[in-house]
C-alpha cells in the first residue's frame, strides 16, 4: 500500500459520503489529572490536523448539544447520574462511600467539569445517531466518544457514561438491528453487557485477552437467551500485526454483515490497538487500523464512528485524522502540514508511523482456530432476525449549534423526549442503594439481562441483587418492566497500567 493514500475502490464505494462531524472546542480543556494516561487534549490535536488537512470544509461540523440528565438515564441509573452531576474535587472527601460504590476516584478520578465532559461526549454520540436516523448523513463521527467500559451504575476504565449504549438505543428507534464493532485493544465489556440477551444488537469485539483489563471477552462468551450467538469475541495476543488482524476482521465482519444485515453500524475506533501505544501491546499501523473503517464503510450502511482508548496522543491524532479521511474518501499527504501542535509529531512530521519489530504471539494456528470457531457460531444464527415493532418512542432532536447554520428550523422537535431538567438538584432514586459484592462476570451478565427481549432495550433490572427475580415475573409484569431502564451490576475495579 503506497504512502498516504486511502486506496478506496473506484467503483460504488468510491462515491463520496455525506459526513457529520461532532466537535466541541472545549473538550480539550478537560484534564483527568497529572500522570493519568487519558488525555482529552488528543481530541483537540485531532481537530487541528483535520483543519490543516482541509477536511473540515468537506464535512458538516456540528457542536454537540450537552446530553441532559434524562438522556443519560435512558441507560444509567438515576442516582449514579445524580452523583456524577454533583461530585466535585472539593466535595469528594465528604462522599467516600459514594465514590467507592460508583467506582470513582482512582482510575476514574473526579476532576473539574467531570459532568460537563460526560454530557459533551455523550451528546456527540447521541447526536450522531439522530442524524443517521433522520437520513441527514451517511457517516457521523464523534472522536470524543467511544467510552465503552462504563456500566449502568458505575464508572470503569476511564469511562463514566457509556455514550455507545445511548447511541445504539437511539438507533434502535429506527433500525431493527444495529451492529456494534470494537477495535480498541480492550474488550468492549460495557456495551456487550448492555445488549447480552437481545438479538437486535450484535456486538463484536477484537481485543487483547489474558491478564489484561477488563479480563472479559473470552471466545466462549456468546450471549444468552435470545442473544445467544449475538455476542462475538475475538481474543488476541500481544504483537498482532496488520496482516494477522485483517485475516480475522474481514472474513468475520463480512459474514456478520451477510447474516445479521444491520440497519446501522457503530464502530468504536479505539487507537490503543496501534503500535507503540502507552498502554497497548498490539502492533497495528495506522493504515491497518483504518482498514477496518474502510471495510465497514464499503457496505454502504449508516455508520457511526467513535473514538475510545489511545494513550500515545500524537498517534491517536494521526489515526483519527487519517480515518476521517477514509470516511470522506479523501487522500491525505503523508507529509504533515504546519499547525499549532506540529512539534508533537517530530522528528519525522509525517502522518504515518512504522510499526515496531515486536514479536507477533498470534500463531497462524491460533488465528485459524478463532476464525473457524466464530464463523461456526455465525452459521447458527437465524438470518436477519425480524422484530415486531410496538409504538416507537419519540426521536431525540438535539438543538445543535451547526457551524454551517443549516436546518435552523429543525433544531427543536415538539415531540422530543429531551425536556430541560428544571430541577437539577435532586433525582428520585429508583435503584436499591446497596453495594453489590463482585460476582462472576458471566453470572452478572445473565442475571442482570435475563428476560431482556424488549423493543428498545429499555427494561428494568433493578432486582439485580436477587438472582432469578426477573425470570419469574408474569407476562403482565414484564410488559411494565419493558418501559424501565436496565440496572447493570458492577464489575471488578480497573487497575490502570502505566
Amino acid at each position: 500500500m503506497e504512502t498516504g493514500g486511502n486506496s478506496l475502490p473506484s467503483g460504488p464505494d468510491g462515491v463520496k459520503r455525506k459526513v457529520f462531524y461532532f466537535y466541541d472546542p472545549e473538550v480539550g480543556n478537560y484534564y483527568y489529572g497529572q500522570g493519568h494516561p487519558m488525555k482529552p487534549h488528543r481530541i483537540r490535536m485531532t481537530h487541528a490536523l483535520l483543519a490543516h488537512y482541509g477536511l473540515l470544509q468537506h464535512m458538516h461540523v456540528v457542536k454537540p448539544v450537552l446530553a441532559r440528565d434524562r438522556d443519560l438515564c435512558r441507560f444509567h441509573a438515576d442516582d449514579y447520574v445524580a452523583f456524577l452531576r454533583s461530585i466535585t474535587p472539593e466535595t469528594q472527601q465528604d462522599q467516600l462511600r459514594q465514590l467507592k460504590r460508583f467506582n470513582v476516584g482512582e482510575d476514574c478520578p473526579v476532576f473539574d467539569g467531570l459532568y460537563s465532559f460526560c454530557q459533551t461526549y455523550a451528546g456527540g454520540s447521541v447526536g450522531g445517531a439522530v442524524k443517521l436516523n433522520h437520513g441527514s448523513c451517511d457517516i457521523a463521527i464523534n472522536w470524543a466518544g467511544g467510552l465503552h467500559h462504563a456500566k449502568k451504575c458505575e464508572a470503569s476504565g476511564f469511562c463514566y457514561v457509556n455514550d455507545i449504549v445511548l447511541a445504539i438505543l437511539e438507533l434502535l428507534k429506527v433500525h431493527e438491528r444495529v451492529l456494534y464493532v470494537d477495535i480498541d485493544i480492550h474488550h468492549g465489556d460495557g456495551v456487550e453487557e448492555a445488549f447480552y440477551t437481545t438479538d437486535r444488537v450484535m456486538t463484536v469485539s477484537f481485543h487483547k485477552f489474558g491478564d489484561y483489563f477488563p479480563g472479559t471477552g473470552d471466545v466462549r462468551d456468546i450471549g444468552y437467551g435470545k442473544g445467544k450467538y449475538y455476542s462475538l469475541n475475538v481474543p488476541l495476543d500481544d504483537g498482532i500485526d496488520d496482516e494477522s488482524y485483517q485475516s480475522l476482521f474481514k472474513p468475520i465482519m463480512g459474514k456478520v454483515m451477510e447474516v445479521f444485515k444491520p440497519g446501522a453500524v457503530v464502530l468504536q475506533c479505539g487507537a490503543d490497538s496501534l503500535s507503540g501505544d502507552r498502554l497497548g501491546c498490539f502492533n497495528l499501523s495506522i493504515k491497518g487500523h483504518a482498514e477496518c473503517v474502510r471495510y465497514m464503510r464499503s457496505f454502504n450502511v449508516p455508520l457511526l464512528l467513535l473514538g475510545g482508548g489511545g494513550y500515545t496522543i500524537r498517534n491517536v491524532a494521526r489515526c483519527w485524522c487519517y480515518e476521517t479521511g477514509v470516511a470522506l474518501g479523501a487522500d491525505l499527504d503523508d507529509k504533515m502540514p504546519q499547525h499549532e501542535y506540529y512539534e508533537y509529531f517530530g522528528p519525522d512530521y509525517t502522518l504515518h508511523v512504522a510499526p515496531s519489530n515486536m514479536e507477533n504471539k498470534n500463531s497462524r494456528q491460533l488465528l485459524d482456530d478463532i476464525r473457524v470457531k466464530l464463523l461456526d457460531n455465525l452459521s447458527k444464527l437465524q438470518h436477519a432476525p425480524s422484530v415486531q415493532f410496538q409504538e416507537r418512542p419519540p426521536d431525540i432532536e438535539l438543538p445543535e449549534a451547526d457551524e454551517d447554520q443549516e436546518d435552523e428550523d429543525e433544531r427543536w422537535d415538539r415531540d422530543t423526549d429531551m425536556d430541560v431538567d428544571d430541577d437539577r438538584k435532586h433525582l428520585p432514586g429508583r435503584v436499591k442503594r446497596e453495594y453489590l459484592e463482585p460476582k462472576d462476570t458471566e453470572d452478572l451478565k445473565v442475571e442482570c439481562a435475563r428476560e431482556m427481549d424488549m423493543p428498545f432495550m429499555e427494561t428494568a433490572c433493578s432486582n439485580a441483587s436477587h438472582p432469578g427475580a426477573m425470570s419469574s415475573v408474569d407476562e403482565s409484569s414484564q410488559k411494565k418492566l419493558e418501559q424501565e431502564n436496565i440496572n447493570k451490576p458492577s464489575d471488578p475495579p480497573y487497575e490502570m497500567n502505566s
